[in-house]
């Protein structure tokens, strides 16, 4: 099976790019549908329709499948290189990985009440929420590449810099689109 290991790094690779192109986008789409059940009738409906739908064939075609084969292939890498196991970078990035579940079953969570129409999150609160998924690619790519720890280090103090600069400009955002609204 070692021969094959290229082309299960690869699959592996695009898959988890899927996935996380579904966990980006399924909160921008969260956002709109907690925006559209604010609005009046009839917009309210026809917009909450077809946004329940996108965010459906999303979720199901192709953020859990990615999902699934994603893990099916990291499975299979493990296989080949069982020796990753006894490297502290990869307890780490399984820690990683576990708090992308995390994420993606809160995120399926999330799906499920808009789906019914019950909105407990504000549309702000969904932006902040869409960065998870931004922080633990960051600290996975790090990890994966460095695989040295000091070096690591700095990677993470780096997502921790990033997360703040996004939250600066999550605040700015707000208050741009709060001085917009007002005018």
């Amino acid at each position: 099976m070692a021969e094959y290991y290229n082309y299960l790094k690869s699959l592996h690779l695009i898959f988890v790019i899927t996935w996380f192109a579904g966990l980006f986008y399924i909160p921008r789409l969260f956002v709109y549908q907690i925006e559209a059940s604010q609005k009046p009738s009839p917009y309210k409906e026809i917009l909450g329709d077809q946004l329940k739908l996108m965010a459906k064939r999303l979720w199901f075609i192709i953020t859990w499948p990615s999902a699934v084969l994603a893990t099916i292939f990291a499975i299979l890498l493990l296989i080949v290189q069982p020796v990753w196991l006894q490297q502290g970078w990869m307890h780490v990035k399984l820690t990683f990985v576990v708090l992308l579940f995390a994420y993606h079953f809160k995120t399926h969570h999330i799906f499920k009440q808009l789906q019914n129409d019950v909105v407990k999150w504000t549309s702000s609160q969904m932006r902040l929420w869409n960065e998870g998924s931004t922080l633990i690619l960051f600290s996975v790519v790090f990890l994966v590449i460095l695989k040295n720890s000091i070096n690591w280090i700095f990677g993470v103090i780096g997502i921790f810099v990033l997360a703040i600069v996004l939250m600066l400009g999550f605040k700015i955002y707000k208050r741009y689109r709060t001085k917009k609204n007002e005018e």
